[in-house]
């Protein structure tokens, strides 16, 4: 089968506001009878089966009201494979981010650590999944995600007293001490100094990021350099969350800013935020977030700071790089190294009037981000108008011919299971 979807909105506050939220034209576009509230944040599109979000199905001659009970009902859909190596369900969430402030710090848990934290706190966390998951860039996207290199840490030390007050002399030495020749010595000492960081006392940290912020704010009044200190960004996240221990984060994780197109992925215990920017996402289908700051959410210091990977690594090496099909050129894939979830970026050019969408071994789900077209497939009842912010489910195996009608061409994200 294959037939649109009415997809879930959440309205976190962290989202951008009215129609300069990606999500909010999206929608504006795909459905004319909604109106978008100008002082509403429209922060995600949740495509999928999530229980806290799932799809309504956009076709009556189908009994069932939503992506969820339809997938129960027929999990052949799903694909052989998939359907067997996830039990029935649909494995991956897909989604659409427009965000306008910090998102908190946090990590997701791995498969193992996230069935603990499950039974033992189900009310924080609420499933027994892992939740990798990769961003890819609407516009222009700023996230921070994994440890700096130990020198741009330790630079970091040298420049900002405050820093280094909080995380203490004894501490601080041993990282400027760890020698690149030892990795496992650099992921003591750099676990030893954000612990110490994220513990901090409250009282303490506050007095030391206000001293920061003043000293920063003045340098900057004065038309000096604060990019030894991160000033910029320092500035910023504090405006959003004063007096939070999220600040100081700025100094140990890469800021890295993806293009339109770009992407990054973000493994089991990979500390990150995203900062500003829209972007489609996709995940294992999970809502469990270890937080540690930039939130007034609950927030678990210790959990984070026991489960995530202190591998250094440069920002450029947290790109996730897309590869062109030698099948059909339109097409880039982006392929984690986990089984969950796959996603397809596909740009058909104006040159092309039709376009078939192929076949893949797994249900998907297509989002329309450009372009207008009709869609036909033997697996769907009627003919379809494709336009910007469609969504359309895709069972296993079936494919879908785009009669393209806009002159610019298209631009689809596909996300589909490859195992």
């Amino acid at each position: 089968a294959v037939f649109p979807l009415s997809c879930a909105v959440q309205t976190y506050s962290w989202g951008k506001v009215g129609l300069e939220s990606e999500v909010a034209k999206l929608l504006a576009s795909s459905d004319p009878l909604v109106q978008i509230q100008p002082d509403q944040p429209y922060a995600e599109l949740w495509m999928g089966a999530h229980p806290r979000g799932d799809a309504i199905i956009r076709d009556n001659c189908i009994p069932q009201k939503t992506l969820g009970q339809w997938i129960a009902d027929n999990p052949a859909c799903l694909g052989t494979k998939v359907k067997d190596a996830f039990q029935g369900h649909l494995p991956f969430l897909f989604k659409v981010l427009s965000v306008n402030t910090a998102l908190s710090i946090q990590a997701h848990p791995n498969k193992e650590l996230a069935a603990k934290l499950h039974t033992q706190f189900p009310e924080q966390y609420p499933d027994a999944n892992h939740k990798p998951e990769m961003a890819i860039a609407l516009t222009p996207f700023e996230g921070l995600c994994g440890f700096r290199p130990v020198e741009e840490i330790v630079s970091f030390l040298q420049s900002v007293p405050e820093l280094r007050a909080l995380i203490g002399e004894v501490a601080a030495e041993q990282l400027e001490r760890s020698g690149s020749d030892d990795p496992r010595g650099v992921s003591a000492a750099l676990r030893v100094c954000f612990t110490r960081l994220m513990k901090s006392e409250k009282k303490f940290f506050v007095d030391q990021l206000n001293m920061l912020v003043k000293r920063i704010s003045q340098e900057a009044a004065e038309g000096k350099d604060t990019s030894g200190s991160n000033g910029d960004l320092l500035l910023r996240l504090h405006s959003q969350y004063p007096g939070d221990i999220g600040c100081f984060t700025i100094y140990f994780l890469n800021l890295v800013r993806l293009e339109p197109g770009e992407a990054m992925f973000l493994g089991a215990n990979e500390p990150h935020a995203y900062l500003h920017g829209d972007c489609v996402e996709c995940m294992a289908c999970s809502d469990n977030t270890v937080r540690a700051g930039l939130t007034p959410k609950f927030i678990d210091v210790l959990t984070l700071c026991e489960m995530l990977n202190y591998t250094p690594a440069p920002s450029s090496s947290k790109i996730f790089p897309a590869i062109q099909s030698q099948l059909d050129p339109s097409v880039y894939l982006y392929d984690p190294p986990v089984p969950d979830f796959a996603i397809m970026r596909i740009e058909i050019p104006s040159s092309i009037k039709l376009y078939l969408v192929s076949a893949v071994d797994s249900a998907s789900i297509l989002l329309v981000i450009q372009g207008t077209a009709v869609g036909t497939s033997t697996a769907a009842a009627s003919e379809m108008t494709l336009r910007r912010g469609s969504v359309l489910f895709i069972s296993a195996n079936e494919s879908i011919s785009l009669h393209l009608s806009s002159p610019d061409g298209m631009l689809l994200f596909r996300a589909c299971c490859l195992l």
